[in-house]
């Protein structure tokens, strides 16, 4: 079994990773910049070592992290996921060194990094996918021509692309020829590759997503599907697994798709393959994530499996504890993003002291975090500061829990996402089950709400912000 891990990354997946590894009895050795000195992973970790002042370039050092990994005596590094999670050359330096990368091989990152490459590897598979270019495009005239071909909206997406960057929804021609070379500048810019291509443009689908795990005996599993309908701007707010929108029928096709697309590809490892839903049936392929997502949290409250010790056993080379049939899902979760914003603010983000923080509890709820009171949210990485995710039999139970810990959490002195989500919560059709990926732009009123804080609350805010001032 693996002895002890390096974990290339920070925040709350950080600390995650610390908790498995202790589970299994194994050392955790954490990385920070000096953004990070206060972080709660280095709290947690059994180790911390310092990787420079620039607060994100550290991050993305592969060569540097995997010689510190050797340096410390770590058998194993874990990327978490966004910086290097799905770098190829990462898992690469890692095989030369004799550490164990946990997640799968360079050359299954490097095939499903390219969208196109992936899309071929689908199409070879008998999976759907959504109609579009075939490689890359090499002109703006072939990206007109393949366009008015399928009709129009189409997507213009970068090859190399993920989260939601180097995407630009094309309406007509003319919006083509002005966003073509934004989207060339875009992806040379965020992924150092010019390579686009082009897709029809599935309007406001369900955007679902199965769970896969594999290991190095073929054996592939999918832990039922999730729903991340709710997005703005292709980032996802809200996850929900299983998706209460799909019938079994619906749920057993996309999971044997998903499988399908995992063995096609000699996956193993943790992944998540991403489908579209247009109408009752059209299932496509989107993209294959390779790595452990934001938002396992909802699968492993549904199935009880521990996705990330999962990743760690199957990097040490034993199989899998489960085989599909012990896989049953039971009752429903719900995952909320809690990102440092201000929704009333077009989401401007929130960064700053952390006044108060507590986290809620009760039966069902789960809180992943990175912050604690007195904490800084430094302005240098992503807005979300916190994960709640809640369980319950049923989907009425779900809402009903969700709305309640919603109120419970608490963090003070920043703008946050929460009393949006309660927003949401209140609304006929997400109550209903019935929504997709163009829900929040639906409902841009939900942002004018009103936030309105017990007397005693406000008073113990005051009460904090004067502490402070005065150096108590």
């Amino acid at each position: 079994m693996i002895k002890k891990v390096l974990i290339a990354n920070r925040g709350e997946i950080a600390v995650r990773i610390v908790r498995a590894c202790r589970e299994l009895g194994i050392r955790s050795a954490a990385i920070f910049t000096d953004a990070d000195r206060h972080a709660l992973h280095v709290k947690k970790a059994d180790e911390a070592y310092n990787i420079g002042p620039d607060s994100v370039a550290g991050y993305l050092n592969a060569h540097r992290i995997v010689n510190l990994a050797h340096a410390s005596g770590c058998d194993a590094l874990h990327p978490g996921y966004g910086f290097l999670s799905e770098n190829a050359e990462l898992a690469e330096i890692c095989a030369r060194r004799g550490i164990r990368f946990i997640g799968p091989d360079a050359g299954v990152i490097r095939r499903m990094g390219d969208k196109t490459e992936a899309r071929r590897s689908m199409q070879a598979a008998g999976v759907p996918v959504v109609p579009g270019s075939e490689g890359n495009l090499d002109s703006l005239e072939a990206a007109l021509e393949l366009a008015g071909e399928i009709g129009y909206p189409v997507m213009l997406k970068a090859t190399s692309g993920g989260g939601g960057r180097g995407i630009r929804r094309c309406d007509s021609p003319e919006a083509l020829r002005r966003n073509y070379d934004r989207v060339l500048s875009e992806a040379q810019k965020a992924f150092g590759s010019a390579d686009v291509f082009l897709e029809k443009c599935v309007v406001n689908p369900r955007h679902i997503e199965v769970q896969i795990l594999a290991d190095g005996q073929g054996n592939v599993i999918h832990l039922f599907e999730r729903d991340c309908s709710i997005q703005r701007r292709h980032q996802k707010l809200i996850e929900i697994a299983p998706s209460p929108q799909l019938t079994p029928s619906q749920r057993e096709r996309i999971g044997e798709y998903a499988v399908k697309a995992a063995r096609a590809v000699g996956y193993q490892n943790a992944g998540t393959v991403e489908f579209l839903l247009e109408g009752e049936d059209n299932f496509y392929f989107m993209e294959m994530n390779t790595r452990l997502q934001v938002e396992h949290t909802v699968t492993e409250e549904i199935t009880g499996v521990d996705i990330v010790q999962e990743q760690i056993r199957v990097a040490a080379g034993l199989p899998l504890r489960y085989g599909q049939a012990d896989i049953q899902r039971r009752g429903y979760a719900m995952e909320f993003r809690i990102n440092a914003e201000d929704p009333q603010n077009d989401f401007l983000p929130s960064f700053g002291r952390i006044t108060r923080y507590f986290a809620p509890g009760g039966p069902g709820v789960r809180t992943d975090a990175a912050i604690y009171t007195g904490y800084h949210i430094p302005p240098y990485y992503d807005s979300m500061c916190a994960k709640l995710t809640v369980w319950a039999r049923d989907w009425e139970g779900l809402l009903n829990r969700a709305e309640r810990a919603l109120h419970d959490i608490g963090v003070y002195g920043v703008k946050t996402t929460i009393p949006y989500f309660l927003e949401i919560l209140r609304t006929p059709e997400f109550r209903a089950g019935r929504f997709d990926t163009g829900f929040v732009e639906a409902h841009p009123e939900l942002t004018r709400y009103s936030v309105h804080r017990p007397t005693r609350e406000m008073a113990a805010v005051i009460a904090a912000a004067v502490a402070a001032h005065a150096g108590f």
